[in-house]
Order: structure tokens, then C-alpha cells, then sequence
């Protein structure tokens, strides 16, 4: 059973973000790195909107959702309640027909998974007169379980995603591949950014591929030594609540 947002449990998620926080900062040591490179996207997915305030109060100011109808219904809580609102992240897959009310709410999708769907976002972008950051979802390993563009259909199609209007292409994100260990996770996030910085060179002067957004709760430690600038963190974040 969840715990109802009180005092009690602001101040168990308080303390979980804080552990969260020390954790990544002593990774960020660990691998030689300055932890302001790396920022936590706290995911909230498991948790109702109150408690995702309480997220957002203990500090945590990015809020990444994988499902968009719930991501919806978060953002009109907020404002209609008069909430600080953090930065909505839209990390899980996104469908075609629910690009429009999505970009109305959110400031980043970092789940670009096909060409086809980072056209539609740009045609909306366009129609909203707004611009919208992205990351293109890769799956390097081709593993048929997860979505993303593979590497060679990317290579092929960067230059056309880089120049679509009012789209900002901002770098990659990656998942690990299930049950891996700890020196496979390493060398698939080793991949990414490799692929990342390939990219980055042939697209010098039309995108800034800056972030790279690796790793989560169980392997995050990984992808922040092969250059993870956003971690994705769930259940570290929830325990005590769920």
C-alpha cells in the first residue's frame, strides 16, 4: 500500500533524495567527474501527483514520466493546485496521436524512438510556435524487447533530425540490456557515448548532442564513469513509500 502525502512521508522522500543525491555525487567522484555534469531526472511513474509534489518539494526539480496521459494529468494538477511546476521529461514511448497534448505540457522527450515520430513532433512544435528539446532513443544491442533507432538507420538519418524545424536535438539516451552485469552495462554505455561523439562530429555547427541520458536506479553508477550527464532515478527514490 502507497503511503498518503503527509509530513511524515515528505520527510521519507526527503531523505531518499538526499541519499540519491550523495550517491550520484560520490559516483561523479569516483569517475574522475565534477558532479554538476550530471542531473538526476526523478521518475515518478510508481506515485500519484501529490506525492510527485512532494518529490518536486524535497528538491528533485526535473520529473520524468513514462506513460503521457499521466504526465497530462500531473501538469493540470499542478496548476490548478498552484504548485511550483518542475520540468516535465517524457522518457517512455510516446505515440503519434499523443504528440500534441504532450508537447503542450512537456519540456523535453527523451524518448525519440523512429524518424517517422520526431517528423509529427516538429510539425506540432510548428503549429505551437514553440521549439522543443529531444533525445533520440538508441538501442545498440538490437534487443527486440527494447524501442529505439538502431545505429546504422541513425548514421543514415542524422542530418535530416537535426534539421527539423523547431526541434533542438539535444544527444541520446540508452537503456542497459536486462540482467546484464556491471562490465557489459559499462562497455553498451561506452557505445552510446562513442556514438554520441561520432554524431557530434558530423553534425558540428547544426547540434549540440550535449546530454547523454544514461543509466537509473540499479546501473547508473556505470553510466555516469561512460559519461552519463542525466540519470534516470525511480524506485531508490520511493523506498518507504510504495
Amino acid at each position: 500500500m502507497t503511503r498518503p502525502a503527509d509530513q511524515e512521508t515528505l520527510e521519507i522522500i526527503r531523505n531518499n533524495w538526499q541519499q540519491v543525491c550523495h550517491d550520484v555525487a560520490e559516483a561523479c567522484k569516483q569517475a574522475g567527474r565534477d558532479p554538476t555534469e550530471v542531473t538526476i531526472v526523478g521518475v515518478a511513474k510508481y506515485v500519484d501527483a501529490a506525492l510527485t509534489a512532494q518529490l518536486v518539494a524535497a528538491g528533485c526539480t526535473i520529473i520524468g514520466e513514462n506513460r503521457p496521459q499521466v504526465l497530462w494529468e500531473k501538469f493540470d494538477w499542478f496548476q490548478q493546485n498552484g504548485i511550483s511546476m518542475p520540468r516535465w521529461h517524457m522518457i517512455g514511448h510516446l505515440q503519434r496521436n499523443k504528440v500534441r497534448r504532450t508537447l503542450a505540457s512537456v519540456n523535453m522527450i527523451q524518448s525519440v524512438d523512429s524518424v517517422r515520430l520526431a517528423k509529427e513532433l516538429s510539425d506540432e512544435a510548428v503549429r505551437q510556435n514553440r521549439e522543443v528539446d529531444f533525445l533520440v532513443d538508441v538501442n545498440l544491442t538490437q534487443d527486440a524487447t527494447k524501442t529505439g533507432i538502431g545505429r546504422e538507420e541513425l548514421a543514415t538519418q542524422a542530418s535530416a533530425l537535426s534539421d527539423l524545424p523547431n526541434l533542438r536535438w539535444c544527444g541520446l539516451m540508452a537503456m542497459s540490456s536486462l540482467d546484464a552485469d556491471s562490465a557489459t552495462i559499462a562497455n553498451e554505455f561506452s557505445e552510446v557515448r562513442k556514438l554520441r561523439d561520432e554524431l557530434q562530429q558530423s553534425l558540428v555547427g547544426k547540434s549540440d548532442l550535449r546530454e547523454l541520458s544514461m543509466g537509473m536506479s540499479g546501473d547508473y553508477r556505470e553510466a555516469i564513469a561512460q559519461g552519463a550527464t542525466l540519470v534516470r532515478i525511480g524506485t531508490r527514490l520511493w523506498n518507504g513509500i510504495l
